[in-house]
């Protein structure tokens, strides 16, 4: 596989051929073989600096990023706006600019999508998404690499999506297909997908000849399929909206009921933090559940994306089945 990702920014995973995505997936397989389970240390990041700009709080994309990052041998430093002048006495641009001058990649968290886009045009430095309103493509990437270590490979899955049409969903809409799995989404009325996303996804499914159904009944989305996906019903910046979006909910928490309807082989994600009108806890911690190792998948997959951005290491490891 001839890919070569160094310099790159990973703001959508649109971006990102089915290729580039696989390697990805096979850069985070290699690392977490050689570091967890064989004990060697690879100081690929030695010498190197992370910024990390965080508008909004976290506990996984943090401390994947911070304790992968040094786990490289590199140094990684949190900010937040309450840090650093940005948005205060400094315009994003200048902030950019001296980050650039000052470290090797910037990973942000943000509310506005657009702010991303700004960084990568004045950023002389790869740009990382950890989080925006549209996409939320570290957490994905997560979710494949717990997918394929547990079923040996992602080709002819079939998702069902039952929630919101977030930046999650939107993540796995711009790239299932391109690793041949099927999507079945289920959202309330109301909570529909970025209709601009969904063109795209349209045109990835007509493209690699996946199957894509939208519907508002997270029984039909959840018929047949292999992995049940839900995430929080109300994403920061949404609380005032929790009275009405608890009601527009009602009916899609995922429940044993909701896995009869799936395949046998069923397994159920969820990228944390949870509440329990999103997934009971039968469901939540039963041996069909994989949210603690997908958790677990964000450190190995965002040190996979560093690697591959940052440096000229390729994998070691026999190059998985997709």
């Amino acid at each position: 596989m001839n890919v070569d990702l160094k310099g790159r920014d990973l703001l959508t995973l649109q971006n990102y051929t089915a290729d580039e995505l696989k390697y990805l997936l096979w850069m985070a397989s290699d690392l977490k073989q050689r570091i967890k389970h064989e004990g060697e240390y690879l100081p690929l990041m030695k010498g190197k600096s992370l910024a990390m700009i965080f508008e909004k709080r976290s506990t996984r994309t943090r401390l994947s990023a911070e304790t992968g990052f040094a786990l490289l041998g590199g140094h990684a430093s949190f900010l937040t706006t309450q840090d650093i002048h940005l948005g205060t006495n400094e315009s994003l641009t200048d902030t950019t600019r001296v980050l650039s001058s000052m470290t090797n990649a910037i990973l942000a968290r943000v509310y506005n999508h657009n702010d991303l886009d700004l960084m990568a045009k004045e950023a002389t430095i790869p740009i990382i998404n950890g989080l925006s309103d549209l996409y939320h493509p570290l957490q994905i990437l997560a979710d494949y690499l717990t997918l394929q270590e547990h079923y040996g490979g992602l080709q002819g899955l079939t998702v069902a999506w039952i929630g919101d049409g977030n930046n999650v969903l939107h993540s796995f809409m711009m790239s299932a297909a391109k690793l041949g799995m099927h999507l079945r989404i289920a959202t309330p009325r109301g909570f529909e997908p970025d209709l601009r996303i969904t063109t795209i996804t349209e045109q990835n499914s007509k493209e690699y000849g996946t199957k894509l159904l939208l519907t508002t009944d997270p029984l039909e989305a959840a018929d047949s399929a292999n992995v049940l996906v839900t995430d929080t019903w109300i994403s920061m910046g949404q609380e005032q909206e929790k009275k009405g979006r608890l009601k527009a909910f009602q009916g899609y928490q995922i429940t044993m009921q909701t896995a009869k309807s799936a395949a046998s082989n069923w397994t159920f994600l969820h990228c944390l933090p949870r509440k329990p009108e999103e997934v009971d806890d039968e469901v939540f911690y039963s041996p069909q559940s994989l949210v603690f190792q997908e958790a677990e998948n964000r450190k190995w997959t965002i040190m996979a994306v560093m690697v591959s951005l940052l440096t000229d290491y390729s994998p070691q490891l026999q190059k998985p089945t997709f």
